[in-house]
């Protein structure tokens, strides 16, 4: 089955609102086995709504459709409704006694205005919304679903979860499975070029996808068939058949983060982590400890934006400054040493580079960038060219340095 997801509002084409339905949407159907075509955004306007709906219609058998459905004037998708299903509105009771319900657990009384949301399209099948007063429909036409809900993301997600996705499970007969691979320290056409041979060799169910990101480039193996148990299995062996190409690469899969695998290497083997930051401003730091739990193995980070603060909390030597620079191997030697011996920690990071837009010369253009890990056994240094974009130079090296570290963690 094919399907096609519309959200309908002006406030999503000119920005004030971004659109999280889709993706949420599109996540919950391809884990029950349905694909999207198409995903379309348009503004509140009836002629708009209508052409979008009948061109749907002809490319894809299920069409779920979010916002508009609020009780003031400038909500007009149930009345554009009406007229692509050639019906009128009717009151429901069973749409009304929800939205009496929800008055009722909050004390007050229902308004006229909230009274009308309970008025539907005839020929429309009313899904009460646990969370609102907008009530969910559903529609059948010439072999189309169309399922109109609220734009209110928890409220339509409740719908999608309690009614919608059970419903639909029940005529279905695929299955999709993906499996996301995770890599770092390698781009995505030096990866294209290294797993060619494993690429070719897929089956013609398993369709592979790159999707980089700055600092990282995710691999998703997507298998369409109609036997659960063996799409897994193989899923499972094209990813075993991936590791001699890319294994020394792959950090992760499927929802984990560098810094989630990280910080599970370190409690695992009852070690502890500081980091001294220059270029990325405490990002590494910040990383680690949006993992719940980090205080396990993370003690503490000192961003050492000026060279005044590398001397004097870290113990860079002024010579080694005079004589190498900010941004240096000798440098985030130091500096690694320095944290790691102050807040006594086993490991240590340390990041000093030239994020940019400004600041580059000659021998050190912007994207240069040291990165020292200190272990208890030996300090490992690397530089590194990353490129003209501040933003995305703070990732590529925040990422950068845990995978060093989990490069030591796991060796």
């Amino acid at each position: 089955m094919l399907a096609e997801i519309i959200t309908i509002g002006d406030e999503l084409l000119i920005g004030q609102v971004i659109d999280t339905n889709s993706a949420w949407i599109a996540e919950q159907l391809n884990m029950i086995g349905i694909k999207v075509y198409q995903i379309t955004s348009i503004s509140d306007n009836k002629e708009h709504i209508l052409t979008t709906l009948d061109e749907a219609s002809k490319r894809a058998k299920l069409i779920l459709i979010t916002g508009g459905l609020g009780p003031t004037k400038d909500d007009i998708t149930k009345h554009t409704l009406c007229e692509f299903f050639d019906t009128p509105l009717v009151f429901s009771e069973k749409a009304y006694a929800n939205v009496e319900r929800l008055f009722f657990a909050r004390g007050v009384a229902v308004t006229e205005l909230n009274r009308l949301q309970a008025m539907v399209p005839a020929n429309c099948r009313v899904i009460p919304n646990p969370n609102g007063t907008a009530p969910c429909m559903w529609f059948e036409k010439e072999g189309c679903i169309f399922v109109s809900m609220p734009g209110v993301p928890f409220e339509m997600k409740a719908i999608m979860e309690e009614e919608i996705i059970p419903e639909l499970l029940k005529n279905l007969n695929q299955v999709i499975i993906h499996r996301t691979i995770l890599t770092e320290g390698v781009g995505e056409s030096h990866l294209a070029t290294i797993i060619e041979p494993w690429e070719d060799s897929l089956p013609p169910f398993i369709k592979l996808a790159y999707l980089p990101q700055p600092g990282m480039v995710r691999l998703r193996l997507t298998a369409i068939g109609t036997e659960r148990e063996l799409l897994q299995a193989a899923i499972n062996k094209a990813e075993n058949e991936l590791m001699p190409f890319a294994g020394k690469f792959i950090f992760g899969f499927d929802s984990d983060t560098m810094e989630s695998v990280v910080g599970q290497l370190l409690r695992e083997k009852g070690m502890t982590v500081s980091t001294a930051e220059s270029c990325t401003g405490g990002n590494i730091a910040h990383l680690i400890t949006s993992i719940a739990g980090s205080s396990d193995y993370f003690k503490g980070s000192v961003v050492a934006y000026s060279n005044e603060i590398k001397e004097q909390f870290l113990g860079v030597p002024h010579q080694i400054m005079v004589n190498n620079g900010a941004v240096s191997e000798q440098t985030v030697i130091a500096m690694a040493e320095g944290i790691r011996s102050r807040f006594a920690t086993d490991y240590a990071i340390a990041v000093s580079g030239v994020a940019g837009p400004g600041g580059g010369t000659d021998e050190k253009p912007v994207g240069t960038t040291w990165i020292a890990v200190v272990t208890p056994t030996e300090t490992i240094t690397k530089k590194f060219l990353l490129g003209d974009h501040r933003g995305r130079n703070i990732r590529k090296a925040s990422l950068a340095a845990l995978n060093m570290l989990r490069g030591k963690l796991m060796a």
